[in-house]
C-alpha cells in the first residue's frame, strides 16, 4: 500500500486551485488522466478530488467499491450500464455501491470526489485493482452487497 501524503489536505484552510495550469499525470488505467486537487491519505486510497480526463475508448467494466463517491461531468459523453450522460450531469454514489461498466467513445472529463464511505468505513483503494497488467474477470470481482 502506499505511504500516506496529502495536497491541499488541510480542510480548515480555503485553497484555490488553477487547474488549467495543472499538468495531466497518468492514473494507472492507461487511458485515463488526471489532476489531484485534494488527497489526503495514500496516493492510491485516500481521501481524493481529481479533475478526471478519458481518452476516447475509455472503459471500464461492472465493478464494487465500498467508498463513496460524486462525479461530475464536464465534457463529453459516457456511457454508463444502459444510460448516456453528457454534461452537467451529477452522480451520486453511495457506499457500498456497483458501477456499471462506463465506455466513452468521445473522451471526456470528469470532477472526481472520493471518500471514506459514512456507512461501510470504506476507503478508496485502487492500489492492486487499477495498476495491473490485465483486468480481473468479472468472475473475479467482488460484486456482493
Amino acid at each position: 500500500m502506499s505511504q500516506p501524503y496529502a495536497i491541499n489536505g488541510d480542510l480548515a484552510v480555503r485553497v484555490a486551485v488553477d487547474t488549467a495550469a495543472m499538468q495531466w499525470t497518468a492514473s494507472p488505467s492507461g487511458t485515463v488522466w488526471r489532476k489531484r486537487v485534494h488527497l489526503v491519505g495514500p496516493v492510491e486510497a485516500g481521501q481524493v478530488t481529481s479533475v478526471v480526463r478519458y481518452e476516447p475508448g475509455s472503459h471500464h467494466p461492472f465493478h464494487k467499491h465500498e467508498f463513496a463517491q460524486v462525479w461530475y461531468i464536464v465534457e463529453g459523453e459516457f456511457r454508463i450500464g444502459e444510460r448516456t450522460y453528457g454534461p452537467g450531469t451529477m452522480l451520486f454514489y453511495p457506499d457500498p455501491h456497483f458501477e456499471d461498466p462506463l465506455h466513452t467513445e468521445t473522451g471526456g472529463v470528469m470532477l472526481f470526489v472520493q471518500y471514506q464511505g459514512p456507512t461501510t468505513g470504506g476507503r478508496p483503494i485502487y492500489e492492486g485493482r487499477f495498476n495491473m497488467t490485465a483486468r480481473k474477470r468479472i468472475e473475479e470481482e467482488n460484486v456482493e452487497v
